[in-house]
């Protein structure tokens, strides 16, 4: 059994919501300027050039990529063979968002009730996904999620008989139904299979799959391909100004689901798609 103090999962919170917020990783740096090599239309061109020089800057000056830092999203993978002592684990995570948001001075845009809208002036609390995993280690992954992309979200409850055909237009329907408000290019998490929460949480997962690394099942494989091609035919492009960057890339999550039942969400991430992850 091995022992993990709260304050170390604080710390790495705290510096995880800065880093994300500040710093692409490098896949979605390499997927972004992949794109301005290839777009085809010159305003296209010269949207992901703005971006480029955006990125340098927010890291050069340290100043956050976008002024949405977004509702931090945190993954715990917890191995079964941690303690975990000094406190609790969810009051350890909420403690690291209000450092990090605070100390890196990032903009505050939690509200306490969806209705009442009460700003809680450290964005938290967070959004927590706990899942159990073998071994002694903990896996944390903090993806803060801005809500232009996220407002753009669609679950589907789609039935058998829609089958591939079914799920390939939706997924195109949501993207044109963001059209510029997803600040394209845009990553797109997609979840097939499950129940209605499931298939949402694995579109928010496969947002943080590498950009360019597809899945490992065959039709899955083919549909990602097959989607993103379709998706950069709309001619949305960069900032929804025209192009052949639509999306950087289409990620898709599979389940088991009921006899009677296709689900379908799709999560769309703007260009950057902000995350950060650390092993304790």
């Amino acid at each position: 059994m091995r022992t993990i103090d709260v304050k170390e999962i604080t710390d790495a919170i705290k510096e995880m919501c800065i880093e994300a917020n500040h710093f692409l990783t490098d896949d979605m740096a390499g997927a972004l300027c992949k794109a301005k090599d290839t777009e085809e239309a010159p305003l296209g061109r010269m949207i992901l050039e703005q971006l480029k020089e955006n990125l340098d800057i927010a890291g050069q000056d340290m100043v956050p990529i976008c002024q949405d830092t977004g509702m931090a999203v945190v993954f715990a993978e917890i191995g079964q063979d941690v303690h975990i002592e000094g406190g609790s684990l969810e009051d350890a995570i909420n403690e690291g968002v209000r450092q990090g948001y605070t100390e890196g001075f990032l903009r505050k845009s939690v509200v306490n009730d969806p209705l009442l809208r009460v700003n809680t002036k450290d964005n938290t609390p967070a959004v927590i996904h706990y899942d159990i995993k073998p071994g002694d280690k903990i896996k944390l992954t903090v993806t803060p999620k801005g809500f232009g992309s996220e407002n753009m979200s669609k679950i589907y409850m789609l039935k058998p008989a829609d089958g591939e055909e079914g799920v390939v237009n939706a997924i195109l329907s949501a993207v044109k139904d963001a059209g510029p408000n997803a600040c394209p290019p845009m990553v797109l998490g997609v979840g097939i299979g499950g129940t209605f929460e499931k298939c949402a949480l694995l579109a928010k997962q496969a947002l943080l799959r590498e950009a360019g690394a597809h899945s490992d099942i065959e039709w899955v494989r083919r549909m990602e391909e097959e989607v993103l091609e379709k998706i950069n035919n709309t001619g949305i492009g960069p900032g929804g100004l025209g192009g052949t960057t639509t999306a950087l890339a289409v990620n898709i999550n599979t389940y088991p689901t009921h006899i009677a039942g296709l689900p379908v969400a799709v999560n769309i991430c703007c260009h950057v798609n902000r995350h950060a992850v650390r092993e304790l």
